[in-house]
């Protein structure tokens, strides 16, 4: 290390200018700022006289200069990350100096002669104050240019989607942000008004078609989406797929219900885009606090509280505070995640059971429900995996349908208020074992609901509410295409996708249960809440995003065929059903046909008993006499509807 290195290891250790020397730098700018006002005013000759007392004059005045820039910390900040804000302290800064040695000044002409030291008159401290105050913003802004043009090489050229609040305030961070390479090159805009404008020296791009060929001739390579822009570019798939396909990462900031539209938006902030962030569909919201008065306090029981939807519930209701909430699971492992999960983030929660067992095992069941005597049951256990349950349909039967007839009537039993069951889209028009077995569910329930009304009727003795809910998949849920196609897209590929028509309805797992809890406390009993999902995706056009997301090179993407059960693509409604709404504008009630409850009870008590024989024919035979829209599609069980 020679003498150079060595110096400036020791005196700028961070590759910034230090403190001392910003102020000494800014003390040296005043000086030769006060020395040009002297000679705007005076001569040469006079200046040659009074050289001296002058130069001790402006010198005197410095530590006024420097109080006033360590009251303001001018000379604290990073010169290269300089703002409008830190102009204008500088200002600030510069303005009171002059007051202090104006006044300082005017005080010592009473004392000392001007022949030893000269202070400046108005005049010159005018011109000091309009000097000093251009010479260091002229300082600042060609070091943070000198900096920004050095960098540049190494910055990723970035577009800004959206060109009002959110996009300014994107764009403003990432010329302040410390820890940012990115370099805006340019702005996105919806809208005529700002087409062939500049913002903040960059231009504003109209969106349409091709604007991701105009993004590529510029040299963008990532495009940040404002937080006031994420609804609208989710559901403009055109834009998502022009962009993705030209390679362009995409960017999001956080949305804008959790950007209060005037903080800073940090670099910090940005995420890279999943293919959940991507897919269509609307902003949800929720009656939060109608919910939280509802089930704080509550006893409450979720089964099926180690799956997907069942554990996304338990986080939930956790935090609204309940008096008692009890999750059963057959699933240990996944069970003792969920213990330690309430352990660690509702340990506040004094009772908080996690409880291994069957819903098909009544005896423990029971033992359940006269132990805790839950007040809201949401029923979420069910084996939902349509191939399998095609290829055991008995277990179908057992654990989905006899599972549910187990709690249902416990907590008729132990006069729980609400009884909350969570069906599927597959059970319309079903054309799988699973789907099937959700919507004789939903006729147990239904029916069994319908019996209870007529009592309170007679008696006037409120009874157990039962509400269903149906929903289509959910984003990240166990067993869904997405981690399924992650997987094989880091292995290389292929992709293999069942049909290339085949289309789904996909909702975030945290919606659907938020939308689950509002259902299950507007409900008034034997309703069939149907969620509005959005828009369908097709599944090959989600696996070809996905690729193109990832970044990988010669994925392909195959065809293997409907699995067994599947159908192209789900419905929410009979065909003969219709839907009323409700105060929710996503959540709808389905009218369907009803079952009495002597022939529902009927119906499953025989299904029960077939069931226990082990002959798949038989079994489905009698699923399809209790629920005649049951037409199997890609199975073997067709056959049974010739």
């Amino acid at each position: 290390m020679n003498i150079l290195e060595r110096i400036s290891a020791k005196y700028f250790p961070k590759k910034v200018l230090p403190h001392w020397f910003i102020l000494v730098l800014d003390c040296i700018t005043v000086f030769v700022a006060g020395m040009l006002g002297y000679l705007m005013e005076l001569d040469n000759k006079e200046i040659y006289l009074n050289f001296r007392p002058i130069v001790f004059g402006l010198l005197t005045g410095l530590p006024f200069f420097v109080l006033s820039f360590r009251l303001f910390h001018t000379y604290h900040g990073i010169i290269r990350y300089s703002s409008h804000v830190d102009l204008y302290r500088v200002a600030k800064s510069t303005f009171l100096g002059c007051v202090l040695m104006c006044c300082f000044g005017y005080v010592m002409r009473m004392y000392v002669p001007e022949n030893v030291v000269r202070y400046p008159d108005i005049k010159i401290m005018v011109i000091l104050f309009g000097l000093s105050t251009f010479f260091l913003w002229v300082i600042r802004l060609l070091a943070k240019a000198g900096f920004d043009s050095i960098s540049m090489s190494g910055s990723i050229p970035v577009a800004v989607y959206g060109a009002k609040n959110g996009g300014v305030a994107i764009a403003s961070s990432l010329r302040t942000s410390r820890d940012t390479d990115f370099m805006l090159k340019a702005f996105i805009s919806d809208g005529e008004e700002f087409k062939g404008g500049y913002l903040l020296g960059c231009p504003v791009l109209r969106n349409g078609s091709g604007i991701a060929a105009t993004l590529k001739s510029k040299g963008v390579r990532v495009l940040l989406v404002s937080p006031l822009k994420t609804q609208r570019f989710r559901n403009n798939q055109a834009m998502v797929d022009e962009i993705t396909e030209a390679g362009i990462r995409i960017m999001m900031m956080p949305e804008a219900e959790s950007w209060d539209g005037k903080s800073e938006i940090r670099s910090t902030q940005l995420h890279e885009v999943e293919i959940e962030d991507l897919l269509p569909r609307d902003t949800i919201e929720v009656d939060l606090e109608t919910i939280k008065s509802t089930l704080t306090g509550r006893s409450i029981l979720i089964t099926g509280a180690a799956g997907s939807i069942g554990s996304e519930m338990a986080r939930l209701v956790a935090g609204f505070k309940p008096g008692i909430l009890v999750l059963v699971d057959q699933a240990e492992t996944p069970m003792h995640d969920m213990r330690l999960w309430m352990k660690s983030q509702a340990g506040d929660l004094k009772e908080v059971y996690t409880i291994v067992g069957s819903i098909t095992n009544q005896t423990q069941m029971e033992e359940i429900f006269q132990r805790f005597r839950p007040e809201y049951v949401f029923h979420a256990a069910a084996y939902k995996h349509v191939p399998m349950m095609e290829d055991n349909p008995a277990m179908a039967v057992q654990n989905n349908i006899y599972g549910t007839r187990v709690i249902a009537d416990l907590a008729v039993k132990y006069e729980t208020r609400k009884f909350v069951m969570v069906s599927t889209d597959k059970a319309v028009n079903p054309t799988n074992v699973m789907g099937c077995s959700k919507r004789i569910c939903e006729i147990y329930c239904q029916s069994l609901n319908k019996k209870l009304w007529e009592e309170t009727c007679k008696t006037g003795k409120p009874t157990t509410q039962f509400i269903t809910t149906r929903f289509g998949n959910v984003l990240g849920s166990n067993g869904s295409v997405i981690p399924i196609f992650r997987d094989q897209i880091r292995q290389g590929g292929p992709v293999m996708v069942t049909h290339p028509d085949i289309i789904r309805y996909f909702m975030l797992i945290t919606e659907a249960c938020q939308l689950v809890l509002e259902a299950g406390t507007m409900g008034q009993g034997g309703e069939i809440f149907v969620f509005d999902m959005g828009q369908p995706v097709k599944i090959v056009d989600l696996a070809r995003r996905m690729i193109m997301l990832s970044g990988a090179k010669d994925v392909e993407i195959c065809f293997s065929g409907l699995r067994d059960g599947e159908k192209l693509y789900e419905e929410v409604l009979n065909d003969a059903e219709h839907t009323k709404p409700t105060k929710h504008p996503k959540i709808k009630v389905a009218t369907v046909r009803e079952y009495s409850y002597e022939l529902a009870c009927r119906n499953e008590e025989e299904l029960y008993e077939i069931s226990k024989t082990y002959d798949d024919m038989a079994i489905v035979r009698k699923m399809k006499e209790i629920v005649p829209e049951y037409k199997s599609s890609v199975s073997k069980y067709e056959v049974l509807d010739k």
